[in-house]
């Protein structure tokens, strides 16, 4: 485990924040010069602890209103090979997130869609055609009041 001090996470805190900002505002806020923001930005992402920098989309401003959490238990798991199942399920671009999580469910899957009918759609059309699907089980998100951020 690499060892992580307050100015680290005071960078991630930053970082999870706004993705885009650069080595040189990074210090600036911190009080360290570009090359040694730098250097911490980098050794953090040598580590693992930032695994990469991401855009965050407003899916409701692109027409997407209805987002849906989909529990999805397989019918028969010795037949249908759990590879195959997230092969196929990952071939969406409805399906944002696809979880293997224990519990009722096999599976925990993020779905956004414009509306209920064309989520009905997809859950139709491509989720319940997949390999191995049993039982499902809708959640329609209602609000969200925390987006995940640093620990």
């Amino acid at each position: 485990m690499t060892e992580i001090d307050d100015t680290d996470r005071a960078f991630l805190r930053a970082l999870s924040a706004d993705a885009t900002l650069s080595a040189g505002e990074l210090g600036r806020r911190f009080g360290l010069s570009q090359p040694a923001a730098w250097r911490r930005v980098k050794r953090l992402s040598d580590a693992g602890i930032l695994a990469g920098r991401r855009v965050e989309i407003d899916h409701e401003a692109l027409g997407f209103g209805v987002t849906v959490f989909l529990g999805v238990k397989l019918a028969a798991k010795g037949r249908v090979s759990l590879e195959d199942f997230e092969r196929a399920v990952a071939a969406i671009p409805e399906v944002q997130l696809v979880h293997h999580v224990l519990g009722l469910y096999d599976y925990r899957l993020r779905i956004v869609a414009r509306d209920l009918s064309d989520f009905e759609r997809i859950l139709r059309r491509r989720i319940m055609t997949l390999p191995g699907v049993g039982e499902v089980e809708a959640n329609v998100l209602l609000s969200e009041e925390r987006r995940p951020g640093p620990i």
